[in-house]
């Protein structure tokens, strides 16, 4: 039977052993632990784990749950029975424990028989006696005199003596073996015991694992409901609103291309033709566009959305920074008119961030509908947010939950947050400036991004088809995957089928930044650690003044 336990605790290098002589043991970090242990490894407070003695063994009774604590390699689990030489290990970290029992042992008393003391007078009579020749006259006294006492009982009593005598001996034998009997029935029953406590401690470990894998599930549940909030809170302020304006220019010249009509203008390709009729002489191009003239410029202005990645480095759509190359019309009127277009202003705006910051183009994909753009990373305020980009390219599997977060719809959708009468005077005072209409709403602190969760429906190499609703302008906008980390940029809106919105799989963004110059967190912490490393060895080590 156990008396006790000894634990050998190794933290680091250094290493304790202690001996507990109680029928709990309790450590942790609380203060009314038996064993308590401060590290700063370990989070989690309170108690970490406790001991019972149960029937002379020591078993495992409670543990910490955030703690991922093993046994000689394998997961603890209650009730498990604590045997010598067992290592519990807290993983992530050097703390370790190693038990011993302590068994009570028995005390064996030993008396040592020492010789009496004989008189000198009675060892001479002895010696005189055995030496004298009467020796033999009291044997046979004392022979006689039993021959005497035999004669001298009767038969009775003999049989009474007997009869007492086998009786004795017979319940001595029927105790032994009754003793005998019980002893093996109580280990059979104490085998049977064990069994079913190791049946029980089986079940437990199972029900224990169930209830582990059902925790995880509810965990995984709770933070695909929460994902999109969550994104929202800490990387909403990273998304921007890319603001700009083209013109067109002659190739050759370039002077700027007017309406040979003073009266024709259509300020942006996103509003309707104010003719109905579709016949070629009421379109722009069969107009014809001149550099002469008093005609309105062919200008255009282009909302969209991109996402801050850090050091000042912006991921959009080629078609939000080059929106003339998406438009049939204005390429037909490039083209009759031997023009080409040119960026006036390219500018982005982050929530909360009054101050447009000018947006300039590094690079665009050939093939693939993605671009970069970067920023005076000096000017850009530290509560702008860069978002992280998964570098696991098998994060996308059709079925899990994406999130987006854009400007779709641009300042119409911003001016859906406010009143109704707010909305009315700013559109009276700006409506006819969708510039000083977004500068507007930057200086009152209203562009703020739409959030929208959905799943992802099919994928391929170059696509990521989701339903997480979109429209017009949120294109160049994050596509968040269920690690909280961009997957993808979207590109691509069908307003005839929610459940088809398409995103470039960010790996071909990665391609362009790297491109650009752009380094990860990881890579510029390393970088910085590595410059560290080079000035502490280049710095020379002063000189002493004897």
């Amino acid at each position: 039977m156990a008396a006790g336990i000894i634990i050998h605790i190794s933290v680091g290098a250094e290493k304790r052993t202690e001996f507990f002589s109680e029928d709990r043991v309790s450590i942790g970090t609380d203060e009314n632990c038996d064993l308590q242990i401060h590290s700063r490894q370990i989070a989690a407070e309170g108690t970490w784990l406790e001991l019972e003695n149960s029937d002379g063994v020591f078993r495992v009774t409670k543990f910490h749950s955030d703690l991922s604590l093993s046994i000689n390699d394998k997961p603890i689990r209650r009730y498990i029975a604590i045997t010598d030489g067992d290592v519990l290990q807290i993983e992530s970290s050097d703390i370790s424990f190693s038990f011993f029992s302590l068994a009570e042992r028995r005390q064996l008393i030993k008396k040592n028989s020492e010789r009496g003391h004989i008189a000198q007078f009675i060892e001479e009579a002895a010696l005189e006696a055995a030496i004298s020749p009467k020796r033999d006259d009291a044997k046979a006294f004392l022979r006689e005199f039993t021959r005497e006492l035999m004669r001298e009982i009767g038969w009775t009593t003999k049989a009474i003596v007997l009869v007492l005598a086998v009786g004795f001996i017979s319940g001595v034998l029927y105790l032994g073996f009754a003793v005998n009997g019980e002893l093996q029935k109580s280990r059979r029953v104490s085998e049977q015991q064990s069994a079913i406590i190791t049946k029980l401690e089986a079940q437990l470990g199972e029900t224990n694992d169930q209830i582990g894998a059902l925790d995880k599930t509810n965990k995984d549940i709770i933070k695909t409901v929460s994902l999109a909030q969550n994104l929202r809170v800490e990387y909403g302020n990273g998304v921007c609103l890319i603001v700009g304006v083209y013109d067109l220019v002659d190739r050759s010249t370039g002077r700027v291309l007017r309406y040979a009509d003073p009266q024709a203008f259509r300020p942006s390709p996103y509003e309707p033709a104010p003719s109905e009729d579709p016949s070629p002489q009421n379109t722009p191009s069969a107009a014809g566009l001149t550099t002469e003239g008093t005609g309105s410029p062919v200008e255009y202005d282009f909302i969209g959305t991109g996402f801050h990645v850090g050091s000042g480095y912006i991921v959009t759509n080629r078609h939000v920074l080059q929106p003339w190359t998406e438009d049939d019309l204005v390429k037909t009127m490039m083209r009759d008119s031997n023009g080409r277009a040119r960026l006036k202003r390219l500018v982005i705006y982050f929530p909360n961030v009054p101050q447009p910051f000018t947006l300039k183009v590094l690079q665009t994909s050939s093939r693939e509908d993605v671009a970069v753009g970067s920023i005076d990373f000096k000017l850009l305020p530290a509560e702008v947010a860069a978002l992280p980009l998964e570098n696991d390219f098998e994060a996308a599997t059709i079925g899990k939950t994406v999130v987006t977060m854009g400007y779709p719809s641009g300042p119409d959708r911003l001016l859906a947050m406010v009143d109704d009468d707010e909305a009315k005077s700013i559109n009276t005072r700006f409506g006819n400036s969708r510039q000083n209409l977004v500068n507007f709403l930057a200086q009152s602190r209203k562009i703020v991004p739409l959030t929208t969760q959905g799943s992802i429906t099919d994928l391929d190499s170059r696509r990521i088809v989701h339903d997480a609703k979109t429209a017009e302008g949120g294109s160049g906008a994050p596509l968040f995957g269920q690690t909280g980390k961009v997957i993808g940029v979207n590109f691509g809106v069908f307003t005839e089928n929610t459940a088809a919105n398409m995103a470039v799989p960010v790996r071909f963004a990665l391609e362009l930044l790297k491109r650009a110059g752009w380094k990860s967190a990881e890579e510029l912490a390393a970088l910085q650690t590595q410059i560290a490393a080079a000035n502490t060895t280049a710095s020379p080590t002063p000189a002493k003044v004897q």
